[in-house]
């Protein structure tokens, strides 16, 4: 069969190889002439048969919905045109629409595997109309995995289907990430644990919570035991986000994948906001001492020279407190000083008013007195 494929990165480039591997006919486009088969997409378009079937393997948004709209003007009708990439669902239902106008077919197809897929096979979810499917099925049949078809493949259902379904397996691989991730900490906090990734390999047979996911920690953690030099800053495909949005939308609750996702965001900020506040309103209702950013700062770099104190943050409070509590009573006798000098002037002010008063009468009485006849 033969197939066009635009985009011919980490993961277009190896379902190129894989299909031709199975003996399909594959003319690749990319921007990056050194891997493309053909100059221009025109180009691509015109060296295939009609009905022709292209495949977009292009970064999700405004450089697919471009892709698609081009291909829209150079294809004909009963051509089809296949989105592979990470594209929200609603992007979808729109070229969908915009291509029936012109006679062309569509579906979209979430696709998981990674740089794994060219061995392993990846993982297809495909929304759109039955016969389109149908039609594909020979290089979907090549690109998943080898085994039952239902193991690797799914209609899911109508337009939007797939990438909304592939949508959702992002969000449940945040949630297991940030799982692997957090027991990964946990274990190395703890002194009694020798060997955090015997520990990991240990459970990546046998146990309930071995996975394809948990043997690629296996070996990252093989190549670094202790991640050192591994960067905390994570990004996100987008995918987490629309389905935090969608259990939003549906009222489902969510909250283990919505913490994997606000996790990723909390390893991009320098400086947090949350905890500044948080921070300030520990001074405000507890009297906890508000400590500055160099001192923050200070607590960082000895966690990451190896101090394992949990206290040594409540220790700087108690340091900043002690302090204030300091210049707190020196301010205090300060003003008990100033109170006992300003009672003892009292009495001394309220005696010369008296003097001055029984004075004034006296000197009227002597005037009465001498006025009389």
């Amino acid at each position: 069969m033969q197939l066009g494929l635009i985009g011919l990165g980490k993961m277009g480039g190896n379902m190129r190889e894989r299909l031709r591997r199975a003996g399909h006919e594959v003319v690749g486009y990319d921007r990056n002439p050194a891997v493309s088969d053909a100059r221009t997409m025109a180009a691509m378009v015109k060296a295939l048969d009609a009905p022709r079937v292209v495949w977009v393997m292009v970064p999700s948004g405004v450089p697919t919905r471009e892709t698609i709209a081009k291909l829209g003007d150079l294809m004909d009708k009963g051509d089809l045109i296949i989105d592979g990439g990470n594209s929200r669902f609603t992007d979808d239902i729109e070229n969908a629409k915009m291509l029936k106008t012109k006679g062309i077919n569509y579906l979209d197809c979430g696709v998981s595997g990674g740089i794994w897929g060219l061995q392993n096979g990846y993982g297809l979810m495909v929304g759109g109309d039955k016969r389109s499917v149908a039609r594909a099925m020979p290089i979907f049949d090549v690109l998943r995995p080898e085994g039952p078809r239902d193991e690797g493949f799914v209609h899911a259902g109508e337009v939007g289907a797939g990438h909304y379904t592939k949508m959702v397996h992002n969000g449940i691989e945040y949630g297991l990430m940030a799982a692997y991730a957090e027991g990964f900490e946990l274990l190395e906090k703890k002194d009694i644990v020798k060997d955090v990734p015997g520990a990991f390999k240990a459970w990546s047979r046998g146990t309930v919570v071995r996975s394809w996911l948990l043997d690629l920690a296996v070996e990252a953690l093989d190549a670094n035991p202790t991640l050192e030099g591994v960067s905390d800053y994570t990004v996100d495909s987008g995918e987490g986000k629309w389905t935090v949005e969608e259990a939003i939308a549906l009222d489902v609750p969510m909250p283990v994948i919505s913490a994997s996702l606000f996790a990723r965001f909390a390893t991009r900020q320098k400086l947090s906001p949350t905890m500044q506040m948080v921070s300030a309103l520990r001074g405000q209702f507890g009297g906890h001492q508000v400590m500055t950013i160099a001192e923050g700062q200070a607590l960082r770099d000895a966690g990451a020279a190896g101090d394992a104190d949990p206290t040594l943050g409540m220790k700087v409070e108690a340091k900043k407190r002690e302090a204030s509590t300091g210049m707190a009573r020196t301010a205090t006798h300060h003003t008990a000083t100033k109170k006992a000098a300003s009672k003892k002037a009292i009495p001394a002010k309220k005696a010369a008013a008296s003097t001055t008063a029984a004075s004034t009468t006296a000197a009227k009485t002597t005037k009465k007195a001498v006025a009389k006849p």
